[in-house]
């Protein structure tokens, strides 16, 4: 059993910049792959970026390209999502997923994922 628990979501204005932290309850790297996602009022939940055990693979939705960047902190069982040039239409509630690594792909659907944490709530102002 893995617990996530995200935060350093907020209220930011637009050009801004905010990183998001996922931290586990369980050693994840080497053993989890971990997927950013986010869900905006009214749709659907979508894939952000993720990364795969080793940190070695990296995937990225095309509208955040270039501005966010995920990765795994020195403390191992925290995976970071960097969030630069912010819209408003990155606002959203933004999840951090984990699943047991048996492929060194990085997972861009959520019904891949067994753990998910509550959300941190993302707010970029225009």
């Amino acid at each position: 059993q893995v617990q996530l628990v995200e935060s350093g979501g907020g209220l930011v204005q637009a050009g801004g910049s905010l990183r998001l932290s996922c931290a586990a309850s369980a050693h994840t790297a080497g053993t989890y792959n971990i997927g950013w996602f986010r869900q905006a009022l009214g749709k659907e939940r979508e894939f952000v970026a993720g990364i795969n055990w080793n940190g070695g693979r990296t995937d990225y939705t095309d509208s955040v390209k270039g501005r966010f960047t995920i990765s795994r902190g020195n403390n191992a069982d925290t995976v970071y999502l960097q969030m630069n040039s912010l819209k408003p239409e990155d606002t959203a509630l933004y999840y951090c997923a984990a699943v047991r690594a048996t492929q060194s792909s990085v997972l861009v659907t959520a019904t891949a994922y067994t753990y998910w944490g509550q959300g941190t709530q993302v707010t970029v102002s225009s």
